[in-house]
């Protein structure tokens, strides 16, 4: 439970930055590229530890209340700005698009980083997690920008939204490999210690799903 509540909040608050552009070096992204690059970690570290069984179900968990949650916090946060608990009363196409657009690469994005993790978590440790992450970052980030931006009636995200995906999937993957690859290492390396003293088995992360 622990983990699906995280995916949730890194998902609630990747769809309320996601609504915040900004321009880096010439180049217009999100602050949404900053968040969501933590639940890949957060997967990543249970395919190792777990096999990709426990990762699928985290997600089919997580899926419909995030669905939910991204839509209610796009309501009342539209484009960042608070617009009270009334906004919920009436239908926004817009955020629903959003809301929409985030459970689709939600699923997509996780479920191809834990398949070609699995795959892969043989090899060398940083290998899987650099290929899973990636892949996963490249169908989460056009899926949701694709769905959720393309002919938008925001004009700006409509006529931007193909720049904002491939600078916030660069940003993405510049963070991942920069900062969250080593901390993977990290957490990897003291959570399997932590389950060999924890199980008093050797080998605490299993080998097969």
């Amino acid at each position: 439970m622990v983990m699906v509540a995280f995916h949730i909040a890194i998902i609630a608050a990747s769809n309320y930055l996601v609504q915040l552009p900004f321009t880096l070096f010439g180049f217009h992204t999100t602050w949404g590229a900053f968040s969501f690059p933590f639940i890949f970690l957060a997967t990543d570290l249970t395919v190792r530890l777990f096999g990709k069984g426990p990762a699928r179900t985290i997600i089919l968990r997580v899926m419909f209340p995030a669905l939910l949650v991204s839509y209610v916090v796009s309501v009342i946060f539209p484009r960042g700005s608070f617009a009270g608990i009334e906004a919920l009363g009436e239908w926004n196409l817009f955020v629903a698009r959003i809301a929409v657009a985030s459970f689709l690469a939600y699923v997509l994005g996780q479920l191809l980083d834990v398949q070609v993790f699995d795959r892969l978590r043989q090899w060398a440790w940083w290998v899987a997690p650099v290929c899973s992450t990636i892949l996963g970052n490249l169908a989460d980030t056009f899926a949701f920008f694709a769905t959720a931006f393309y002919n938008s009636p925001d004009p700006f995200m409509a006529q931007h939204w193909v720049e904002i995906a491939a600078v916030d999937y660069a940003i993405k993957l510049g963070i991942s490999l920069l900062f969250f690859l080593p901390l993977y290492g990290l957490l990897l390396a003291w959570l399997t210690r932590r389950l060999v003293v924890w199980t008093g088995q050797d080998d605490a992360a299993p080998r097969t799903a």
